[in-house]
């Protein structure tokens, strides 16, 4: 195996550990609380790898104020979407409707990108659509809130994935992060005043919260040297490895056990994302609650393909542009 895939492998693995210790802070925590934190943890490498000549105190200047503001909304909706997918389903199922995203990437990439899509590529996200269901059984079994809002954050992602393949190479890293983290920090804020969801800090919260800024800023120095030792084509199909991290941890830490044949619809999904992304030329969103269209996606631009976007969630909310 290419060090390169292997060190995004360990990176993969590593944002799902995030998403698992995200789900047992739900346990105790409220959701607008858990967003409030986590990005404030989280922020927390991005801003000890400010690359040289940005400065975090000029955040707000932007080249392209109505697209950021965009991302903001979409972001601060998609975080709280995934957060309350992942506390109250099932982290298999959370992953599986979250891969949805392609989708709704190439919906919004048709009508506003004016981009074409061949049948091959239809087939792939037909195939992938038809997994969730499997996964999922809409009609033969009562369907949760999370069931919904995990849908929601797909939508949300597929917006940050359309807005940043138009402004990713225009903006500075710490405009694109600053402005998705003021969003997250400011209204996750106030709701938390407005409704009084403000509970105290246990220590296992403060450990949970200490991991995942950790662990996290440890995944995102590991994807960073991933994309610099092979192609950004060679990480994207390694993100599905993130439906296997759920069905482990789910059922070690939170006695989930998807029925047999969801595993059938797990296998679809996986395969037929690995073939969009090899075969279809997807630009690929790697979900975690560190930045399902929220503060953390990173992106890099191939060097054989300039308009080739990856996405990846970066503890901390750090974008890393590959020269």
């Amino acid at each position: 195996m290419h060090p390169g895939v292997l060190l995004a492998v360990f990176a993969y693995a590593l944002y799902s550990c995030c998403d698992a210790i995200i789900k047992g802070l739900g346990n105790g925590l409220p959701v607008y609380e858990i967003a409030f934190l986590t990005t404030l943890f989280s922020l927390i490498p991005a801003i000890l790898a400010t690359p040289k000549g940005e400065n975090w105190f000029t955040f707000w200047r932007v080249k392209n104020p109505m697209l950021l503001h965009l991302r903001g909304v979409s972001g601060v909706i998609g975080n709280l979407a995934i957060i309350y997918a992942f506390v109250s389903i099932p982290l298999a199922e959370a992953y599986s409707i979250a891969f949805l995203a392609p989708i709704f990437i190439v919906l919004i990439s048709m009508l506003f990108l004016a981009e074409s899509v061949t049948w091959r590529r239809w087939v792939l996200l037909g195939a992938s659509f038809a997994g969730v269901l499997i996964v999922v059984q809409p009609g033969f079994r009562d369907l949760h809130w999370g069931h919904l809002t995990a849908v929601i954050s797909a939508v949300c992602g597929a917006v940050t994935t359309a807005v940043l393949r138009k402004i990713a190479k225009e903006e500075t890293r710490a405009s694109l992060i600053g402005v998705a983290t003021a969003y997250i920090l400011v209204v996750n804020g106030i709701m938390m005043l407005a409704t009084g969801e403000i509970r105290p800090l246990t220590w296992q919260n403060w450990v949970g919260l200490l991991t995942i800024g950790a662990v996290g800023g440890t995944a995102n120095l590991l994807f960073i040297a991933a994309t610099r030792a092979t192609p950004a084509s060679n990480i994207a199909p390694i993100q599905y490895s993130q439906i296997l991290w759920a069905i482990i941890f789910g059922a070690v830490f939170y006695k989930e056990y998807p029925q047999y044949f969801a595993y059938v619809g797990l296998l679809v999904i996986v395969v037929a994302g690995i073939l969009n992304v090899i075969y279809g030329g997807a630009p690929v969103r790697v979900f975690s609650r560190l930045s399902p269209a929220g503060a953390g996606p990173a992106t890099i631009q191939e060097r054989e393909a300039a308009d080739a976007v990856l996405e990846a969630p970066i503890a901390g909310a750090t974008e890393a542009s590959e020269s």
